[in-house]
Formats: C-alpha cells, sequence, structure tokens
C-alpha cells in the first residue's frame, strides 16, 4: 500500500471536452510533443509507489479510445477502471468515487489536463489528507485581483497576500469526501470543486503549496508554455522509474 500502510487512489477527471482549445479532438487527447497529454499526467501517478489505484473518468464513448490508446499503448499498470463521467465535473468525480477499492483510506482528484504535477506534490498531498482530512494544492497568486459588478466597475480589491490559485490534486480522507458528495445531491448543492463540498458540511481545507507549472491546459496558448515545461524540467520525461 502507500503511505504509511494508506490505500491511496486516484480519480482523474477527463470528461471535459475543451472548447477553448479550439481543436477537434478533447483536450486530454491533444498531442503534448508526441504524446497525448493525458498520458503524461497518469504516468505521475502510475510510476509513484504512494499510490495503489488509478480511476479515469472519460466521455462514455471515449472509455474504449482512453484504455486502447493511452492505458494499453504506454503500459499503465495502475489504472484499475476507466469510467463514464456525468454531466458536470461533480458528477464525474461522484462516479469515479463509487469506483474506487472498498478500502479506499485516501483519495487524489486531479485533472486530467494537469501532466506537471510533481511527485513531491503527490507525496504531500497524501500526507496532508492524513494528518487534516483534507487539502488542496495550491500557490499564492501574483496579479492584484479586482472585484468587478456586471456593469465591469471595481468594486473590490480582494488583499492579495490572502488569495490563493487553487489547482489540483485535492486529497481527501475518503469517508469525508464521499460523505460531501452524498450530501450535496440531497441538498442539491453545486461547486466548482470538490473541496467548496467539504467546506459546506464544516469541515476545513489545508492549502499544500504547489509549483506554478502545474498549470490546466485549456488554450492553444497553455499549450505553447506546457511544451516549454517539457523541455526544462526532466521530471516530466516518460523515461524516468518509479519513486
Amino acid at each position: 500500500m502507500g503511505l504509511r500502510n494508506k490505500y491511496v487512489s486516484v480519480i482523474i477527471v477527463a470528461a471535459g471536452m475543451g472548447k477553448r482549445m479550439k481543436s477537434n479532438i478533447n483536450k486530454q487527447y491533444i498531442l503534448l510533443k508526441d504524446k497525448p497529454i493525458l498520458a503524461y499526467t497518469i504516468d505521475r501517478f502510475d510510476k509513484s509507489s504512494l499510490v495503489d489505484e488509478i480511476i479515469v473518468v472519460t466521455r462514455k464513448e471515449e472509455i474504449a479510445y482512453c484504455e486502447k490508446e493511452i492505458v494499453k499503448k504506454y503500459k499503465f499498470k495502475k489504472v484499475t477502471k476507466i469510467i463514464a463521467g456525468g454531466e458536470e465535473r461533480q458528477n464525474s468525480v461522484y462516479n469515479g468515487l463509487k469506483e474506487t477499492n472498498k478500502i479506499c483510506d485516501v483519495v487524489l482528484i486531479h485533472d486530467g489536463v494537469r501532466p506537471f504535477i510533481k511527485n513531491t506534490d503527490i507525496k504531500n498531498n497524501i500526507e496532508g489528507a492524513i494528518e487534516y482530512g483534507a487539502c488542496v494544492t495550491g500557490v499564492p497568486v501574483k496579479d492584484t485581483i479586482k472585484v468587478v459588478d456586471e456593469d465591469n466597475n471595481i468594486v473590490d480589491t480582494p488583499n492579495r497576500s490572502k488569495l490563493w490559485a487553487v489547482h489540483t490534486p485535492q486529497s481527501f480522507v475518503y469517508d469525508m469526501i464521499m460523505s460531501a458528495h452524498e450530501e450535496s445531491i440531497r441538498r442539491n448543492i453545486f461547486a466548482t470543486d470538490d473541496s467548496m463540498l467539504v467546506e459546506k458540511l464544516g469541515y476545513k481545507v489545508k492549502i499544500i503549496h504547489g509549483t506554478y507549472n502545474n498549470i490546466k491546459i485549456t488554450t492553444p496558448e497553455d499549450l505553447k508554455f506546457a511544451e516549454t515545461i517539457l523541455d526544462g524540467d526532466k521530471e516530466f520525461s516518460m523515461k524516468g522509474g518509479n519513486y
């Protein structure tokens, strides 16, 4: 098993369509150099000795493609299931939670188009979930943030020192995040990320300091930046061994 004898499951959400990418294929399957973005992402967790299983959530019509062109082609060993997502990301994550191993202790939820998560971040997320129950990866914002009204008039300037940009993984003790999703269904609560559901139950969520290179690839500009990251950091080579 993973860290401290805890069973660690990873849910990789790859069911988005990615309209902003302006591509005829969904963003997770776009090639970064010579491999699909999703292959890089899965590889990060597949190589980790701290991870026990990976569940990929994709569009129903792409399950066979994902299995053949991603999982089998790159010989990923820890992908136990490829399942269909839901109407929204929240539904997709819930579908993934229902499919984790029954002995799962800790679950990491990660975007399929964030291929640059570092191995230290994986370790820190697992440790954070064990210690705090819930944690999210993030970085302090660099820019001044403005709040505007419906007419684009500035109405507030929050204190930048208290603002963080939230990434994934978002990591939780399994029972906590599953309860949060089930409660959201009962109360018809919608949230843009999983930590919001946990917060609504009254739990505190810890921020884990990540890296600025842990980008979400959603636009052509992001893809160009991703190529630069890939060229400059050997950790993201798919030829590396386990860590």
